[in-house]
């Protein structure tokens, strides 16, 4: 194989011209006739014996060239992308195929490559960084949410619905004195406020007791999804069979024991206050870090190839369907759930893709202006760490992965850890000011004098 020609022909897109020698056209020509050969029969030979040179006579000398080419192209190309130092981001548009006769073959290759990219001020990038400090408010709510989430249902006997009850209820709806399909239940469960039903249906629960049969007046909305209620008045026949509320457990060290590996109240206030400090200064760290890559960014020029955003947007769409697929929930049916089409779900990851290609470009460049190396350590360590995830051999994982792109992945890690490293980070304590509890303040108060 030969690059007999490479030249810019507009932005970001290159044409090649490449030669294939007669010596590697005629072993590839041998290679699609031992791959055809068993589907032929010619008179005088048994099926899969006919020689080569008799089959050219009969079909014509280029019966197999086809095959041959495409046996040979693969490594032509790749060869001579390596030979030109080009990074194609597409694949290439193949035409002007010639053959001569003892000379091989050339044909013409036309492949949009990476583009070329300038960065500068990537060092001493200023960026916030928010501090907020979790207070005894914050650990007292989520020990309310626990509580919340192990409370359990009680009867109410002697008094009327009220709002954050649960109503066991009948009904039956009506649009225009004739019952509809699906419009009636019995003993359905219904968290008063929780807006599970039509706008105005549990507000005129509220108030009614257990046994009492009433009329609920309500008003389909216009964009329901059933076309023949959306818009319509219906009244629904309601019977109340039973009320329920809700019941929070005690906080104390006996709770505490049933829901975590801790003995006493306090040793569960301590990890809570750690795990939500630990998550707070996580999500200020990364909203850091995505401010400092938002300036990055900025400071990048580049015309990017759309192709580039185009398969960025596939493979977060088809990642995303693939994840769908392993929860047990197929894409058709999420669209389903969600009314979205599918056209404007892929395009719902375009401006996400776009994102992810110019920060990619952007660290790569950095990488090579920072002249990042790699070491042999730090590839089997990555092989390794990737065999893990993925749950699979290390020598599996070498042959699937491309060293070269591993390698690419390790040096633009480097180049993150550079920016990181040489940003300017002004940490900012952020106030709260939302109301608190008596016992919140007293709380942290007692923690201020500590």
């Amino acid at each position: 194989m030969s690059l007999t020609s490479c030249k810019k022909i507009e932005t970001n897109k290159v044409e090649l011209q490449i030669a294939v020698n007669e010596e590697q056209f005629q072993k590839a020509v041998n290679q699609a006739y031992k791959k055809n050969v068993g589907k032929i029969a010619l008179p005088g030979f048994r099926k899969g014996k006919a020689p080569k040179a008799m089959i050219e006579k009969m079909y014509g000398k280029d019966f197999f060239y086809e095959d041959a080419v495409n046996i040979v192209y693969p490594q032509a190309y790749e060869e001579a992308v390596a030979e030109g130092n080009l990074e194609p981001v597409d694949r290439a548009d193949v035409s002007d195929l010639h053959f001569a006769e003892g000379q091989g073959f050339t044909f013409k290759a036309v492949v949009t490559v990476k583009p070329e990219v300038e960065i500068a001020n990537y060092k001493g990038i200023k960026v916030e960084k928010n501090i907020e400090t979790i207070m005894a408010a914050d650990v007292n709510a989520e020990l309310d949410r626990m509580r919340e989430r192990n409370a359990r249902l009680i009867s109410v006997e002697g008094r009327a619905a009220k709002l954050n009850d649960t109503a066991i209820i009948n009904f039956e709806g009506f649009v225009d004195g004739v019952a509809f399909e699906g419009g009636k239940g019995e003993n359905h469960p219904l968290l008063l406020g929780s807006g599970q039903f039509i706008p105005g249906f549990e507000d005129q629960i509220v108030g009614k007791k257990i046994g009492e049969e009433f009329d609920v007046n309500v008003t389909f909305p216009e964009e329901y999804h059933a076309e023949n209620l959306a818009g319509k008045a219906a009244v629904f026949k309601v019977t109340i069979n039973a009320l329920q509320t809700k019941e929070l457990p005690d906080l104390d060290d006996e709770f505490v024991k049933d829901v975590s590996e801790f003995d006493t109240v306090a040793e569960l206030k301590k990890d809570v206050k750690e795990r939500l400090q630990k998550a707070k200064d996580e999500a200020a760290r990364q909203e850091a870090e995505g401010a400092m890559i938002d300036v990055l960014i900025e400071n990048m020029k580049a015309e990017i190839p759309q192709v580039m955003v185009e398969n960025k947007t596939d493979d977060l769409f088809n990642d995303f369907a693939y994840r769908l697929q392993s929860q047990g929930l197929g894409l058709d049916m999420y669209l389903q759930y969600t009314g979205m089409e599918p056209n404007a779900f892929r395009d719902s990851f375009k401006a996400s893709a776009e994102r992810q290609v110019k920060v990619r470009l952007a660290l790569e460049k950095i990488a090579e202006l920072e002249k990042v190396q790699v070491s042999e350590e730090e590839m089997d360590a990555e092989f390794k760490r990737l065999a893990e995830v993925y749950g699979i051999e290390e020598a599996r994982i070498k042959n699937l992965i491309p060293a070269k792109d591993v390698k690419k992945d390790l040096e633009v890690n480097k180049a993150i850890d550079i920016v990181r490293e040489n940003a300017d980070i002004k940490e900012k304590k952020i106030k709260k000011t939302a109301a608190k509890s008596k016992k919140a303040e007293a709380e942290e108060a007692g923690e201020e004098n500590k």
